[in-house]
């Protein structure tokens, strides 16, 4: 049976289903309320705030390794900026390296599973609810997770399994049973099972059914409503085209659909500041006023820190060990370069892309501020208050008050950032799959024939408790990965000092292609 076969077989046994649980009421529900009950518990304990405060503690355990990692690193996403941008453009590639892809298709790949719904929903809620001084914290969280990107695809690429075909498998679980064996420290099997298990999950649920639930959302919103099922199939049909050549299909669809969604959207946003350029001192000043004082946010500069932290984390995943997965498979004999390349994605994602979001949403005049309690609302513009989708209605509502077609925009938008989202994703779950159960053709295309599945299942269903659990691993992935990430950061030091002294001596070499 061809892989064709196969998946268009699947495809079609569970559009059935999905079509009968239509006709049954309160299947939904019930699956809802028994998962609840059995993972409520867990996705409780992962997202539950520090004693007297609104700050999830996970959050907080991303922030402070990050600045730990900035400071030991001696502020290596400022040192390294320029020569990051010179690998990316391949000055220093060696196409006869060891890997699949180059250094521009890794940094798109693992862009294309953070750059998403988070930086067009996500930015919304954290300036909704925190205000525009949010923004001001959201973009001290990018700057020092790169500080966590550049440790952790660093190790990615040191530890990674090259086999005789020329492809590759990397990440956390390879980094930190390996690493910890090196250092003779004991543990690290069990942690990168325990990786392994949040990962798998997390691709199902977080990157995956989440975004197309959220895809078909938007679509509807646009068309009018029809069966999330059929926006699933197609997107599903999609998806399964691309991954089943595995890494370097993905690499070559997302070096295409990364710069075009990043250029579609960007490009909007500029026209808008362009438009109101004579409003973007102002809005500098009310993030910076937001980010310091009590005046008009919600909770005062705690509550900006508070979301701006939060979102950020939550956008670029630093220190969650997804992009280390992606950025293993890339052409060197260098890790450390890949650690390098892999800190701008943080720079991309968060600081470039969720500002002017966040510009965009401040000066378009969708936040008012109460003149009695000196908080921000949200304007009846907005259609509904930040919460859940609403924050991608929020963001769609500030682009309409520029463009009036503009939700027809985002609409294709949103649809390319859940797709390349996905397909991302899509191979993270895989390397931690074969992890576990093996290499091979056969068991590779299992798990792409569940995930796929798994898509139809999060467009056609409201599955809350699912996404919500899935959510929670993805951070669970976090929890192991810098708790690894700390043991094993003096190597990623010792790799770093012996790249700068053979790069200043000039025995690394510029190549010309």
């Amino acid at each position: 049976m061809t892989y064709k076969t196969a998946f268009t077989a699947a495809a079609l046994a569970l559009c059935t289903a999905a079509a009968h649980a239509q006709e049954a009421p309160g299947i939904d529900e019930r699956v809802n309320d028994a998962f609840a009950a059995a993972t409520g518990p867990f996705v409780g304990f992962i997202f539950s705030s520090l004693p007297g405060t609104d700050f999830p503690w996970i959050v907080l355990w991303l922030v402070i390794a990050a600045s730990v990692f900035t400071i030991y690193f001696g502020f290596i996403q400022i040192r390294a900026f320029v020569h990051s941008i010179q690998l990316v453009k391949g000055d220093y590639s060696d196409p006869d390296d060891a890997g699949e892809v180059s250094h521009f298709q890794a940094l798109t790949t693992a862009l294309s599973g953070t750059v998403g719904l988070g930086n067009i929903a996500g930015v919304a809620v954290a300036v909704g609810i925190g205000g525009p001084g949010a923004t001001f914290w959201m973009i001290l969280a990018g700057l020092l997770g790169m500080a966590s990107k550049f440790t952790e695809c660093t190790l990615g690429v040191k530890y990674r399994n090259e086999y005789p075909d020329g492809t590759v498998s990397g990440g956390p679980m390879y980094y930190m049973k390996k690493g910890f064996a090196e250092r003779n420290l004991p543990g690290g099997g069990f942690l990168a099972i325990l990786f392994s298990i949040f990962c798998i999950l997390g691709a199902l649920g977080g990157g995956n059914m989440f975004q197309a639930n959220q895809a078909h959302a938007q679509i509807i919103g646009v068309t009018g409503d029809y069966p999330g099922w059929i926006t699933g199939t197609v997107m599903a049909l999609v998806v399964f085209a691309v991954i089943v050549g595995g890494i370097k299909s993905i690499a070559r669809v997302t070096e295409k659909v990364v710069p075009f969604m990043g250029v579609l959207y960007v490009g909007a946003a500029l026209v808008i500041l362009l438009i109101n350029f004579d409003q973007i001192g102002w809005a500098f000043g009310e993030i910076f006023r937001g980010a310091f004082t009590d005046t008009g946010i919600v909770g005062g500069a705690i509550g900006a820190l508070i979301q701006g932290f939060r979102r950020a984390a939550f956008s670029n995943e630093a220190g969650v060990g997804s992009a280390a997965i992606a950025h293993s498979a890339v052409r060197t004999k260098e890790p450390i370069t890949e650690g390098f390349v892999s800190l701008l994605e943080p720079f991309i994602d968060t600081v470039v892309i969720c500002t002017m979001t966040a510009l965009v949403i401040t000066i378009s005049g969708q936040l008012m501020i109460d003149a009695e309690t000196g908080n921000y609302l949200i304007s009846e513009g907005a259609i509904q208050t930040v919460g859940g989708t609403s924050g991608v209605a929020l963001t769609s509502a500030a682009f309409e008050s520029a463009f009036s077609w503009f939700p027809y925009v985002l609409v294709i938008a949103v649809i390319l950032f859940a797709f390349s989202t996905m397909i991302s994703w899509s191979y993270y779950g895989l390397k931690a799959w074969t992890y576990m159960f093996g290499e091979g053709k056969a068991k590779e295309l299992i798990f792409k024939v569940i995930f796929c599945l798994f898509v139809i299942v999060g467009a056609a269903a409201e599955l809350d408790a699912v996404i919500g659990f899935s959510d929670a691993a993805i951070f669970s992935m976090a929890l192991v990965n810098i708790l690894a990430l700390y043991f094993l950061m003096p190597i990623v030091r010792r790799e770093l000092r012996s790249y700068q002294e053979r790069l200043k001596s000039g025995e690394i070499k510029k190549f010309v292609h």
